[in-house]
């Protein structure tokens, strides 16, 4: 396939070009370049190589650009609850509108197929123990408000000729080269690296459903060469059954891997988002997608990697491994606008 990867220079976008170039495909980039400052370890030997990155912002991209691609890959958007808090107005016109306005191009353009990521935050505060696909979704934050947006207006543009394919992923952690310390796993693993305490300002209680940054990539990689009667207007939990933990028991795994990282639970937070979620449906439903990661070898992984890199706190707090961060220093120093188009 010829594939168009938005979000190419992001935290799953620097896993998922390898992947799908080693797989055979033909693949081009789209990046505005927000998080180029970040790149935490290389990893180049025998990697393939990116024919091209399209350096543009997705809310300008037209359909001429689009033309002769077989698929898109669409990643790029503000990328999790406290970027979409900070300025709600923005998120709304990348996250939806932008991405609507960039699938209405791919199709317009002859594109076949666009696979979207959602995320599993959608079920917000869940109305019952467990979801799958079919539970309503719940939004707690204009981020998730913005994914429910994008698949109801997605789904009326699937035909025969545009196979659209949500996949709503679990909570990412794992190590990637654009790495993500603002994420539950991955933040845990470096405070516990840089500090030796993980100090929890809630008490953990509420579930979250987590899965590795290299098994999304497997689900998109298997979506995109599945039948499209198999995955035509249908949304995916990207995930595992046995990887839905209480946020406590994530920040215990951590401090058993961790050595004499310390753990201390506050009380009941604000935080109103739990949910457990079935994954059923992909894995009885996705052709050949079978997850290889749990949350304790992840965890693994990350203190191997940081002991190898020999990674000190001030990498850990840069502005680039933490997406708010980044906003805000670039538009503090002028190099963003208000509505986060870079500055001529």
């Amino acid at each position: 396939m010829k594939i168009l990867v938005t979000g190419s220079d992001g935290y799953i976008g620097a896993r998922m070009v390898p992947r799908l170039l080693a797989a055979g495909h033909e693949v081009t980039g789209l990046d505005t370049g927000l998080y180029r400052d970040g790149w935490l370890y290389s990893e180049q030997h025998g990697q393939p190589v990116l024919a091209r990155t399209l350096n543009m912002d997705l809310r300008r991209v037209e359909p001429r650009q689009l033309e002769g691609f077989d698929a898109v890959v669409h990643l790029a958007e503000l990328s999790n609850d406290p970027l979409g808090q900070n300025d709600p107005q923005v998120t709304r016109q990348i996250n939806l509108e932008g991405s609507v306005r960039l699938a209405r191009a791919a199709r317009r353009a002859g594109v076949g197929r666009f696979v979207y990521a959602s995320s599993c935050s959608v079920y917000g505060q869940a109305l019952s123990d467990w979801v799958d696909e079919d539970s309503p979704p719940n939004p707690q934050t204009t981020y998730a408000e913005c994914k429910v947006g994008v698949e109801r207006e997605l789904g009326t543009m699937a035909d025969a000729g545009f196979c659209v394919t949500f996949m709503r992923n679990a909570t990412a952690y794992g190590a990637s080269p654009r790495m993500r310390f603002d994420i539950v796993i991955n933040d845990l693993c470096a405070l516990a690296w840089t500090t030796g305490r993980i100090v929890m300002t809630s008490d953990g209680t509420p579930w979250r459903p987590v899965t590795h940054v290299d098994d999304i990539c497997h689900a998109f990689e298997c979506a995109l060469r599945a039948p499209p009667e198999a995955v035509n207007g249908r949304a995916f939990n990207v995930g595992a059954d046995t990887e839905n933990y209480r946020i406590r028991e994530l920040a215990e795994t951590v401090a058993e891997v961790f050595p004499r990282c310390e753990v201390s639970i506050g009380d009941s937070g604000g935080d109103t988002r739990s949910y457990r979620v079935s994954f059923a449906r992909i894995k009885a439903g996705l052709p050949g997608f079978a997850p290889q990661w749990n949350a304790r070898r992840g965890v693994e992984q990350l203190h191997e990697l940081f002991g190898r890199i020999r990674m000190p706190r001030e990498i850990y707090e840069f502005r680039a491994f933490t997406r708010l961060k980044q906003l805000r220093f670039l538009k503090e120093t002028a190099q963003l606008d208000e509505q986060l188009f870079w500055r001529c």
